[in-house]
């Protein structure tokens, strides 16, 4: 390796991957997984030297163990059972399911493939291990890391005094950010604020990442992506995909029953997921998280929801997540406030703001069970189905159940 290890504990990924690493070891230990790579900016080339410098890194991430400092740790959360602390214990991961290449238009290819339990571990580690590959072998990271620091300064003072107020708000920048060092600075900074500044309006709660969690003893976040929901409900082949929703809550509830509980709306349209998040759903779950559209459709849509089920939604959170900066935050706290819980995570605006536009990468599940998955989202492009024709099924069967809804079938 030409740099310095980049992921140097098994804690540095994004915690809802222990939450539904827990529910996956318990109920779908036998699926498997493929997991695909797009970086979605126009123009951004990785050189062969980037690409073996990631392959290199990614094999080091491989040599990886959980200590029995860290297992201790994640043993104390109430909702992590000793079985699965027991799996990770053995747990590593295999260099041999990663395929890296450079047959992409962007010079970098990469594909994971075997089991869930596996493949969903490699997702955050490869992100940041490509964003920081990229980001110091592209440019002279020493200037980046510079107007990264002068901005976080800035935001930092901004929340002092008080020219923005974004309420309970956590940094969920881990698979996008400039690096180790700046999300480090930007945690620190943050949970440094809350400390020294008692009475500042807007509260810095916790971090995605697991491993800065532990380091500065706040709190670790996250519960579901939409991998849940796409391979619970698309994995098993019986299933009609239009339920996918149903099948995701429930096999939920019988992981964590009212605890770590916050439903994810979009993997399939917010309008499908509201036939399954009925009166059950609804209460023993904490909340819901948007992540495509208009959220202030989306929040006053699950408002009325709430309502008409006979919700107080005062007592339920709406965590947003989809692109935000402190102003956008700002402002749907003032939407929202005094008729929900208001929360937001903030991932890119934290932990990759400088004079360079940040990567737009993803990796998603492309196939589960030897079978197509695809996300349709609130919003066109953010799926990434290899299969067009599988995609259009989906959406058809979406249209059958609402249109059976709309006809009160």
């Amino acid at each position: 390796m030409k740099l310095n290890q980049i992921i140097t504990s098994l804690l540095e990924t994004d915690m809802y991957k222990f939450s539904m690493g827990q529910a996956i070891y318990h109920q779908f230990s036998d699926y498997k997984t493929t997991w695909t790579f797009k970086c979605r900016n126009q123009g951004v080339k990785f050189t062969p030297e980037m690409v073996e410098e990631i392959r290199e890194q990614i094999k080091a991430y491989c040599t990886l163990r959980f200590t029995e400092d860290e297992l201790d740790y994640l043993n104390q959360i109430k909702w992590i059972k000793g079985s699965y602390v027991d799996f990770l214990r053995l747990w590593e991961a295999r260099y041999e399911d990663f395929e890296i290449t450079t047959d992409a238009e962007c010079g970098l290819a990469i594909e994971t493939k075997g089991t869930w339990l596996n493949t969903s571990m490699y997702e955050i580690p490869t992100l940041a291990i490509v964003n920081e590959v990229y980001f110091r072998m592209a440019h002279d990271y020493d200037t980046l890391i510079e107007s990264f620091k002068k901005r976080l300064e800035e935001k930092v003072g901004w929340l002092v005094s008080g020219r923005y107020y974004v309420s309970s708000f956590s940094e969920f920048g881990l698979r996008r950010r400039l690096s180790a060092e700046a999300q480090d600075l930007a945690v620190n900074a943050f949970n440094r604020m809350q400390k020294e500044h008692k009475y500042v309006s807007s509260e810095f709660i916790g971090t995605s990442n697991v491993y800065l969690a532990k380091k500065y003893g706040i709190t670790p976040v996250g519960t579901m992506a939409h991998e849940w929901i796409m391979c619970t409900g698309q994995g098993n082949h019986k299933h009609n995909p239009a339920y996918s929703n149903w099948y995701a809550l429930d096999a939920w509830i019988k992981e964590y029953g009212i605890l770590n509980g916050i439903a994810l709306t979009d993997a399939i349209t917010t309008d499908c997921f509201l036939q399954d998040f009925q009166l059950t759903y609804a209460t023993l779950f904490s909340g819901v998280r948007h992540d495509s559209g208009d959220p202030y459709a989306w929040g006053d849509r699950m408002i009325e929801h709430y309502t008409k089920l006979g919700i107080d939604a005062k007592n339920k959170t709406l965590l947003f997540s989809d692109s935000l900066n402190f102003e956008k935050a700002d402002n749907l706290f003032r939407y929202f406030n005094g008729r929900a819980r208001v929360a937001f995570g903030i991932g890119t605006y934290l932990s990759n703001d400088t004079d360079v536009e940040p990567l737009n990468i993803v990796m998603k599940t492309t196939k589960c069970n030897g079978q197509d998955v695809a996300k349709i989202s609130d919003v066109l492009g953010k799926g990434m189905c290899q299969n067009k024709e599988y995609e259009d099924y989906l959406q058809r069967c979406i249209d059958w159940r609402m249109k059976l809804k709309s006809k009160g079938e």
